[in-house]
Formats: C-alpha cells, sequence, structure tokens
C-alpha cells in the first residue's frame, strides 16, 4: 500500500468526524447567517449561541473539507457545498445533516457490528422497539425525521415527473404521501389531475401546508390512516414513493395488499425506489442499505428483488428507469398493473 492509499483510506476511515461537524454546523443554523456573505466566527457564534472559539474550529475543520471558505481574520463564507445547508436551498441538505446526527441515529450507526455478525437490526436490538415506534413516542424526533425526507425529496420529484408519464391519470393517490411535494410536482405538471394524500395524522397538516404554499391544495383530498390498515379507493394512479425499502417482505406484502384492494381493475400502482447497482458502482444506495439493516429494516434491492412481493398480490411489473446525473443515478420507477385475480 502506498502513503497515497494510507491517506486515502484514513480519511474514510475518520468521515464520522466530518459528517458529525456538518451535522453540528447544520444543527445551529451556520449556513443561514452566511447567507447575505461573510461573517467573524465571533459574530456567528453570538448569531447561534455558541462557544466563540469552539465555533471557530468547528468551521475551520468544515473550511478544510470545502464546506466553508476560511478568509483572514476568522472570517467565513458559504462554498456551493455550504449553500446547501442554507434552510431556502433549492438542494436542501441541512434537514439530513439535523437528522444524521440525533443521538438515536448515532448510536443505531455504532451498533453494526452486531447487525453484522447476527443480521437483526441495530436500532431494534438496542431499543427494544422499532425505528417507527420510537418516533411515534418521541414526536420532535418524528418532526426532524419528516423534515429530511421531505428536503431529500425535492430533486426526486423533478426526476419522477421527467421519468413518467401522469397525463393519463385523472386522480393519482399517494400513499405515505409525507409533506406532499411529489403530489404537488405531479398536480403543478397536470392541471387537469386530482389527487389525494394518504399518511399518519401528525403529517397530514404538513401536507396541507406545503400545497397550500402552491396553491394547488383545492385539488388535493388529506387522509389520515395506517396504510397497514386500509388505504383510500378510487383513485387511477397509486404511488408507493421509498416505501417498500423500508419493510421486510411479510410487512410489504401487507401494504401491497391494501392498495390492491383499493385499486380498480384498471388502475396502475407506481413503486418508486432506489435500486442497488452493479459491483463497485453507487456507493450512495449501498451505504443505505446498511442504514435499512441499521436502522428502519428493509433493504435496497435490485428491481428484481422489489418485485417479488408482487407476486403474492398478483401485479404485473412493467419498469420505468429515470435519466439522473451519474452521481444520483439508482432510481427505477416500477408501474404495477393488476392481473386478473
Amino acid at each position: 500500500m502506498s502513503s497515497a492509499d494510507f491517506m486515502e483510506l484514513l480519511r474514510l476511515i475518520n468521515g464520522f468526524q466530518i459528517s458529525q461537524a456538518i451535522h453540528v454546523a447544520a444543527t445551529v443554523g451556520v449556513a443561514d447567517h452566511l447567507r447575505d456573505g461573510p461573517r467573524t466566527s465571533e459574530e456567528l457564534a453570538s448569531l447561534t449561541g455558541t462557544d466563540a472559539g469552539a465555533l471557530y474550529r468547528l468551521l475551520r475543520a468544515l473550511a478544510a473539507v470545502g464546506v466553508f471558505e476560511e478568509h483572514d481574520q476568522r472570517r467565513f463564507s458559504l462554498t456551493p457545498l455550504g449553500d446547501c445547508l442554507r434552510s431556502d436551498s433549492e438542494t436542501p441538505a441541512g434537514p439530513w445533516a439535523s437528522f444524521i446526527g440525533r443521538p438515536y441515529y448515532w448510536q443505531s450507526w455504532g451498533h453494526l457490528l452486531h447487525s453484522v455478525r447476527t443480521g437483526e437490526n441495530a436500532f431494534q436490538d438496542l431499543n427494544g422497539e422499532t425505528v417507527w415506534q420510537y418516533r411515534q413516542q418521541h414526536p420532535e424526533e418524528g418532526g426532524i425525521f419528516d423534515r429530511a425526507m421531505a428536503g431529500n425529496s425535492r430533486g426526486a420529484v423533478e426526476a419522477l415527473i421527467h421519468a413518467y408519464d401522469f397525463s393519463p391519470f385523472g386522480h393519482v393517490a399517494d400513499i405515505g404521501g409525507g409533506h406532499g411535494q411529489t403530489l404537488a410536482g405531479i398536480l403543478a405538471a397536470h392541471p387537469a389531475t386530482r389527487a389525494t394524500l394518504f399518511d399518519q395524522l401528525h403529517v397530514i397538516s404538513k401536507a396541507q401546508a406545503t400545497l397550500e404554499k402552491e396553491n394547488l391544495a383545492d385539488r388535493c383530498h388529506f387522509i389520515a390512516g395506517s396504510f397497514f390498515d386500509a388505504v383510500p379507493a378510487g383513485a387511477d394512479a397509486y404511488i408507493l414513493r421509498m416505501i417498500i425499502h423500508d419493510w421486510e417482505d411479510q410487512e410489504a406484502i401487507a401494504i401491497l395488499k391494501n392498495c390492491r384492494r383499493a385499486m380498480a381493475a384498471n388502475a396502475k400502482l407506481l413503486l418508486i425506489e432506489q435500486v442497488v447497482g452493479p459491483p463497485g458502482e453507487g456507493a450512495i444506495i449501498k451505504f443505505s442499505d446498511l442504514n435499512m439493516m441499521v436502522s428502519p429494516g428493509g433493504a435496497r434491492a435490485n428491481a428484481r428483488r422489489i418485485c417479488r412481493p408482487l407476486r403474492a398480490i398478483r401485479l404485473r411489473a412493467h419498469t420505468h428507469h429515470s435519466s439522473r446525473p451519474a452521481h444520483e443515478r439508482g432510481r427505477s420507477d416500477s408501474a404495477m398493473t393488476p392481473t386478473a385475480a
């Protein structure tokens, strides 16, 4: 091994330091205070309620990896990377950075060795409950997670609309629709389409706010419930975006069965999932798969594995692959049409 190889491996080993440092910068809101130009670490400390000396050391380290730029007299400004931490960024990474450093999430990754040795979920072994149950009991953590998911969905919604033609559908239902970004994008692109957003009660108000902001709420019906119980009937297309991978086959089949019961004979079910790429490619998705093992359960998989639960509910799969930049590739949009019962 050369010294360059050693240093590159060391950089990977110490990656946790960078992610935690970005988490802290995002949590205290540094980027928002740099929106209008450079500030000193002392000014930023006053604005963020932090210690000036400690904040300088944090920003200096992050400047060394390109998140901020350091100037003379301990002044800092945003780089293109750091700009993504702004709360009003068009490509917001701040909510995700705020989420990944939360103690319960951080501790689960620290328990990865248990998962590798046993095949068991790290979070459940540590806490005696699923991460979904934990967030229900800790709504502040649920809110942080919801904002992270909403932030990550912005670019994906544009890719979905380009990848799949929603114009034939007069009524689209988003099952587990979160804060409503997906439906907002679809409704904006197709003015004649109506929608139903289905999610848990505590999420619905956020979704209403999203669609009201875009003047689209009058074309959307908001329904609270659990997709393990039932889903609303009457739509021409049902969307499950980034849902199925979070669950083992038994739970995935239960969700899909409820969708199947709600669907008319000519309705479609759209599974939007990230699929694992070939060997040596797609690191983001493959590490996301490790995250499934550590925290929510389920798994990232290839298209064949994602479609496996469909056999239990008699749906026929047609796969559509979106066109995405090279660093984002791996998302597959699959439209499922019912076969005869």
